[in-house]
């Protein structure tokens, strides 16, 4: 190889390397988040790609299909929830998501100020609750109307292929394992991963006339 065809070699390959490095620093700049308050997301204005961790509201969310629309809040710095940003989710719902759940959201704003999410990671810490006290699923079908709508609490076994989403009118299925008999119950609220199916968890809430349980509050026992 001449002097003149190194040179050329040389060029292009300066060139090649200029070009990806280029490419490369558009590619990350993209896709790179930065991390924001929910009180700074809700001012943020331009086009850029934001990364923020707030508490679902309670009662915001709607659920149309795989679209999922909800508010958060800073729970740590405005217990009032007063500074809310709504966030709009295209995906699939997890079976844990719920009131207060603590959900990351990362995505880019639109002209009406809602946050199009295109990454959902929701995180809920394990709560127990001694079931000591709590009745069994057969004791509290056992009252019948004297316990209708009255607190209680009651203990069982969330039943294997009963969990679902929290658009669903029933959240799970109780089962006591000793006698077999079931509770259905309906909860707004965000579950534990580890309160899932074969799970013993203590319920709080009430009972209505349609024999359906109203939570509010579930935990594992421990």
């Amino acid at each position: 190889m001449n002097a003149k065809m190194k040179r050329r070699l040389v060029a292009v390959t300066g060139i090649i390397v200029i070009v990806l490095i280029a490419v490369l620093a558009v590619v990350g700049g993209n896709s790179a988040a930065r991390t924001v308050s929910v009180a700074e997301a809700i001012e943020v204005q331009d086009d850029a790609k934001i990364k923020v961790e707030g508490n679902v509201v309670e009662n915001s969310f709607s659920i149309d299909g795989d679209v999922l629309v909800f508010k958060i809040y800073d729970k740590q710095n405005d217990s009032l929830a007063e500074h809310q940003l709504e966030v709009r989710y295209d995906g699939g719902v997890s079976a844990t998501f719920g009131n207060d759940v603590t959900a990351q959201c990362t995505g880019k704003k639109d002209a009406g100020g809602v946050l199009n999410c295109s990454e959902l990671v929701t995180k809920c810490p394990s709560k127990y609750e001694s079931g000591v006290d709590a009745l069994t699923v057969p004791d509290l079908l056992g009252y019948g109307q004297k316990v209708v709508d009255k607190p209680v609490k009651v203990v069982g076994t969330v039943k294997t292929g009963t969990l679902a989403g929290v658009d669903a009118a029933e959240r799970f299925v109780i089962v006591d394992e000793g006698k077999g008999d079931e509770l259905h119950v309906k909860y707004a609220g965000a579950l534990s991963d580890d309160a899932g199916e074969g799970a013993t968890v203590v319920l709080t809430g009430s009972i209505g006339s349609d024999g359906l349980f109203t939570a509010t509050n579930v935990s594992l026992e421990g």
